[in-house]
């Protein structure tokens, strides 16, 4: 692996890693940047997997540090994500390369639409549609599966169920999604690691971008509050939607 290749890794990394701690969609920049690098799809998606607990472990950190992380409200979603993150990875290991270099780019933009076209972020808490155990199901289920099986944009879905369905104000919000985030990133990682699906060379290279990011991205956060978490959340919207069509059409 050249040096240019482990530069660009490790900046893709401390992107990802910074964006992910404060808005999440970390993954529509890593994801590509280890396609890039010349990873098969299953390959690429379980480096990122290991790249990515790591700067998401240290966001979890800092968040659990500040008071922002409350342990009651999320313990059950780590119990469901973890589970169907698990039967999400496990359905990836038995999809064809080709089937995923056809589905990626599309599942990429799915995402990124979506969170583009989603509610207003609020800096304020609002009225909860779920309570504890439904919010945990349907989140845990439907996005820890998610995220096992493709992962770009899922801490973007979490933030926006959490504001949309929880009732949960921008900045906790945030810290419950790095939680049930890294529970996924860490079911998926097992799997992953089992079916010897992860390039440890590259994956190193981006860990120590992720580091840095991910510490840098959880300090500003929880300094500057909700209206820095949101100015982030839409700029990294835009920028991935502007990519990914630049992508498909300039070829």
């Amino acid at each position: 692996m050249s040096w240019e290749i482990v530069t660009l890794l490790f900046f893709a990394g401390l992107s990802a890693g910074f964006i992910d701690a404060i808005a999440g969609g970390g993954g529509l920049i890593s994801v590509p940047a280890l396609l890039a690098a010349g990873l098969s799809p299953q390959m690429a998606l379980g480096t990122n997997k290991m790249q990515s607990s790591c700067g998401t472990l240290m966001a979890v950190r800092k968040y659990a540090k500040a008071g922002l992380v409350s342990w009651s409200q999320v313990r059950l979603a780590v119990l469901v994500t973890f589970v169907f993150a698990l039967l999400g990875s496990w359905t990836l290991t038995k999809v064809s390369n080709d089937v995923l270099k056809y589905i990626v780019p599309w599942m990429l933009m799915g995402a990124a639409i979506y969170v583009l076209i989603s509610p207003r972020l609020s800096r304020h808490g609002s009225h909860a549609r779920l309570g504890v155990v439904a919010f945990s199901f349907l989140g845990g289920t439907v996005l820890g599966f998610y995220d096992g099986f493709f992962g770009p944009g899922t801490g973007a879905f979490w933030t926006i169920a959490c504001l949309s369905l929880f009732g949960l104000e921008l900045t906790r919000a945030t810290a419950f999604t790095k939680v049930v985030n890294l529970t996924s990133n860490l079911a998926s990682l097992l799997v992953f690691v089992i079916t010897a699906r992860v390039s440890y060379e590259i994956a190193a290279a981006m860990i120590a971008g992720q580091l840095i990011g991910g510490r840098l991205g959880a300090g500003l956060a929880i300094k500057h509050g909700a209206p820095f978490i949101r100015i982030i959340f839409i700029i990294v919207v835009f920028a991935m939607v502007t990519k990914l069509l630049w992508d498909q059409f300039a070829k």
